[in-house]
């Protein structure tokens, strides 16, 4: 999906205008990987735009940060200012947001001490991730040759740049094999995520998802259906999931800032349930999506207005 450009990014304290906002082809990080970054959404709501779960969302930028021995120059209400100021600032209503910490220009080798940290916000439109015919009937989803890579070898609880090598080859072959999505397996074999989301089965009216020790990501959008699945009477549970239990299942679906809530219709070829999007999925759904409107009055807190 390409990028549509806003006016202005925040780097280093300071707003620079987008066509300015350029590193130095010996940025650290552009060699070795090594950076943290997050991706958060800004709704238009009845009170202007929301941004959801901003908080939550720089605990965890700064987190995978502490987790990569990376020291960022800024706390979390600097972090969270320069956000609501990047949206304000491009006089945008819904936008994608991307925070990143990087090692910048100074040194080369392993050892990225001597390099300076720099920071940035930039925001930009952008709909459906996976597309609007997916979030209303499902996507095609393959289950990916490469696994995803293990907590032993590298942090998935940190969103590390380098981690994302193992989704984008992940996305590039389901794409190569006329799918939408793939779902990653752990070297056990176990369920582990999509290339970007947390992946949900239904079966028997109750939600299963892999346990974060599998590989997965402490997703947000994960974190926020659960507990609206648990407020709508819903047993959620977390536990180690199969092929075959996917197979099975009644309904999936994927949740991630970006994905949101989209259903999964196949797997492999295989329909999951009726084929297209289920009853819970949807009822999910349609929560999810009035909750980051401001319209779900009990969810209120999760949005930052600017």
């Amino acid at each position: 999906m390409g990028l549509a450009p806003t006016k202005y990014i925040w780097m280093d304290g300071k707003f620079v205008k987008w066509k300015d906002a350029k590193v130095h082809v010996l940025t650290h990080t552009l060699h070795y990987g090594l950076g943290v970054f997050e991706g958060i959404r800004c709704y238009n709501t009845p009170k202007g735009p929301a941004i959801f779960r901003l908080r939550d969302h720089m605990k965890r930028f700064l987190k995978s940060a502490k987790t990569v021995e990376m020291k960022i120059p800024y706390n979390l209400n600097e972090l969270c200012e320069a956000v609501r100021e990047t949206v304000k600032m491009n006089k945008i209503k819904e936008c994608y947001i991307r925070p990143i910490a990087f090692y910048g220009y100074g040194v080369m080798g392993l050892n990225p001490s001597g390099a300076p940290v720099n920071v940035a916000v930039a925001v930009w439109p952008w709909g459906t991730y996976l597309g609007e015919e997916g979030l209303q009937k499902g996507v095609r989803v393959k289950i990916s040759k490469w696994r995803r890579i293990s907590p032993m070898i590298l942090p998935p609880q940190a969103k590390i740049v380098a981690n994302y090598a193992n989704s984008i080859l992940a996305k590039l072959d389901a794409l190569k094999s006329g799918f939408d999505e793939a779902i990653l397996l752990n070297i056990d074999g176990y369920i582990a995520e999509g290339p970007g989301e947390n992946v949900f089965i239904v079966k028997d009216g109750r939600l299963f998802t892999p346990p974060l020790d599998v590989g997965a990501l402490e997703g947000i959008t994960r974190d926020s259906v659960i507990k609206i699945a648990r407020d709508e009477g819903l047993e959620v549970m977390e536990k180690n999931l199969r092929i075959e239990d996917l197979y099975s299942a009644d309904e999936a679906f994927f949740t991630g800032t970006a994905a949101e809530v989209t259903p999964i219709a196949e797997v492999d070829g295989r329909k999951i349930g009726s084929g297209t999007r289920g009853p819970i999925t949807e009822r999910l759904q349609d929560i999810y999506f009035r909750t980051v409107r401001g319209l779900v009055k009990r969810y209120l807190k999760w949005l930052d207005f600017v």
